[in-house]
Order: structure tokens, then C-alpha cells, then sequence
């Protein structure tokens, strides 16, 4: 008989729940939380830096008000919020994914959970239950995952929002200051 190491247990307890599917949700979950937490650390650590020193790169320049000097500030700023959003389309994408990979477990797990039933004479309605309970554990799985999934999303995309605009209202602010 093949023994499983003691750091693949949690991983074999996922396939006699839920299947494939479900260590794959797995997988995509440590995903999209390792993307979210990531954009959260950037967020705290590179980005205000990153702003700080733009503003006074910014302040620094002698021309402010020419149309070449505001397109300048218009890309040098548009740059920054990039970097803050580069990693958003894809956690948009496997957020959109998990639900739909719920789906495949579930229908995987039916169509086992019905061929099974085929094949035994029994036709017993608690086999079927406890099948159709794991067929739909995958499902459950995804949605949770999607739900925070978003959660952090809407969270982020409010975050770039609101520090595009502090970015732009602190780089006028620095005209400002040095005009004065």
C-alpha cells in the first residue's frame, strides 16, 4: 500500500471531498489571495515612496504650466497608476474563473456519482446524497473563493481610484507651494 507524506494529507483530503477540481480551486485561491496581499504590500510599501518622490520630481521642474510640462505630468502620473494596477486584469480573470471551475466539479462529481449509481443495484437514496454533497462541495468552493475574491477587487479599484486622484491633487498642490 502507498503511504502519503504528512505535507501531502491536506492535499488528499481535497481529492476525497471534492475531486481534482477542488485542489485546483485550491490553487487558484492561493492565487488570487497571494495577488491581493501582494497589491496590499505594494500599495503600503513601493507605491507611497514611489508618489513621494514623483511629487518632488515634479516640484523640482522649473516649467509647470506649458501644455509639454502638463502632458509630462499627465504620463509621469498615468505611469505610476499603472504600476499600482498592473496585476488587476489578472486577478480579475481567475476571480471570474472560480465559479466556473465550481461548475466543472460539479458536473464531474454528478456524472461520477451517477455512474456509480448505474452501476451498483442498491440505488440507495443516502449513497446519492452523499454524492450529490460532494458533487456540490467544488461549486460552494468557488463562489466563496469569487465573493472575496471581488471583495478585494472592488477593494483595490477604489484604492487606485482614490490614489490617482491624491497623486493629481498633490502634484497641483506642489505648483502651488512653488509658485508661491
Amino acid at each position: 500500500m502507498l503511504t502519503v507524506p504528512l505535507w501531502l494529507e491536506p492535499v488528499e483530503r481535497l481529492m476525497n471531498a471534492g475531486g481534482v477540481v477542488l485542489v485546483v480551486l485550491a490553487v487558484v485561491a492561493l492565487l488570487v489571495f497571494g495577488m491581493a496581499i501582494e497589491r496590499f504590500w505594494f500599495y503600503r510599501m513601493t507605491w507611497r515612496r514611489a508618489r513621494r518622490q514623483l511629487v518632488n520630481r515634479w516640484a523640482r521642474r522649473d516649467d509647470h504650466h506649458s501644455w509639454s510640462a502638463r502632458t509630462l505630468r499627465n504620463v509621469w502620473t498615468e505611469d505610476l497608476v499603472v504600476r499600482l494596477r498592473r496585476p488587476l486584469p489578472w486577478l480579475k480573470l481567475l476571480v471570474a474563473l472560480c465559479p466556473l471551475f465550481g461548475l466543472l466539479g460539479t458536473v464531474t462529481g454528478m456524472i461520477g456519482v451517477f455512474d456509480s449509481l448505474s452501476l451498483s443495484d442498491t440505488h440507495q437514496a443516502r449513497a446519492m446524497a452523499d454524492g450529490v454533497a460532494r458533487a456540490t462541495l467544488p461549486t460552494l468552493t468557488g463562489m466563496a473563493i469569487a465573493v472575496v475574491g471581488l471583495l478585494f477587487i472592488s477593494r483595490l479599484e477604489h484604492i487606485i481610484r482614490r490614489e490617482d486622484q491624491r497623486l493629481h491633487d498633490r502634484m497641483a498642490r506642489a505648483v502651488e507651494e512653488n509658485d508661491a
